[in-house]
């Protein structure tokens, strides 16, 4: 089945002279073409990959002029597919971290139909866990869950990991100016294939690590994701459940927010004015405070559960 559909391979590329070559050898032969796209390199990273091209046709090399991040230069590699009428195109990183050995198992979901959209996730065996640094395990935890939150599918983990396959009519209904060019890129794309209800599966796919680093800092991820992803959050909430349709989620989250506002700006007014006047507020005036508030998280949470639920599957709602 992998030999009948056209497979594109784009590898965005910055100062990788001493894993390009290493990653290109390692390319399945039922590839048909692999794109490289060299962000404005300082090393000898074009030249290498110029010279592999003798040795592969299936080869292209890209370069920009300006440096356009990850994001700037998959998002070319993706143009140039479509435009040379890939079926499927798979991304992988030129640190040699990405086995290509697995590459047929993040294609198949997508030829079966059973996804638009796959990607690797390193969590789901605790052996290979073990090999991943502390720290960015700890970083990969929270920002899961936030991604989850933001993105809607609640099926899926490892958000940034960036070896991910994609059929070309998925990628043709996605808004490219939405998607980031910097790091958040990955994250991005789930935010706006969660718009269109496509379909995402995780795979399970070891990283292999060496002596490379990531380029993502963790401390820069920690201050710029989350308001990314709140934002994210918001406007597919809006988007879904109050402009595109009126569901019971509708009704949940509007209950559920005006009850923990009225709760709380009323607790806080009363505790203040006790404060003040040194009169304890009675026991009604506390009930008034307390049952908004219960009743509020009960409405979100209740929200919660059903857009869960309601995470993109096939044949299900938008598909």
């Amino acid at each position: 089945m992998i030999a009948e559909a056209v497979i594109f391979v784009i590898i965005p590329t910055y100062n990788a002279e001493k894993t390009i070559a290493g990653v290109l050898s390692g390319i399945p032969e039922f590839v048909d073409q692999v794109i490289v796209i060299d962000d404005c390199s300082l090393d000898n990273t074009s030249n290498i990959v110029r010279n592999f091209q003798h040795n592969d046709p299936r080869v292209t090399l890209l370069r920009h002029e300006q440096n356009q991040g990850v994001g700037g230069a998959l998002l070319s590699g993706y143009r140039l597919a479509l435009d040379k009428n890939a079926a499927i195109i798979v991304k992988m990183d030129s640190d040699g971290q990405m086995d290509p050995a697995y590459m047929d198992q993040l294609i198949s979901p997508i030829l079966s139909g059973e996804s638009d959209y796959t990607k690797g996730n390193r969590f789901l065996h605790e052996k290979e866990l073990r090999h991943m640094p502390y720290i960015r395990r700890i970083g990969n935890l929270g920002l899961s869950f936030l991604t989850k939150v933001a993105s809607g599918y609640w099926n899926i983990f490892d958000p940034t990991n960036g070896y991910t396959a994609i059929g070309s009519n998925a990628l043709r209904s996605l808004d490219f100016r939405r998607l980031s060019k910097r790091y958040f890129f990955e994250t991005s794309m789930l935010l706006e294939l969660g718009l269109q209800r496509l379909v995402v599966k995780d795979i399970y796919i070891p990283a292999i690590y060496g002596d490379e680093s990531s380029k993502l800092s963790n401390l820069k991820a920690l201050f710029e994701f989350p308001p990314k992803l709140f934002l994210g959050m918001l406007r597919r909430i809006i988007f879904l459940y109050f402009i595109r349709d009126l569901t019971a989620v509708s009704i949940f989250s509007i209950a559920g927010i005006v009850s923990v506002i009225f709760g709380s700006l009323w607790g806080i007014y009363h505790w203040w004015r006790s404060s003040v006047t040194g009169v304890e507020a009675s026991t009604g005036t506390v009930m008034i405070a307390i049952l908004p508030l219960i009743l509020g998280i009960q409405f979100l949470l209740q929200a919660v559960g059903m857009d869960i639920q309601n995470t993109p599957q096939k044949d299900g709602w938008g598909r």
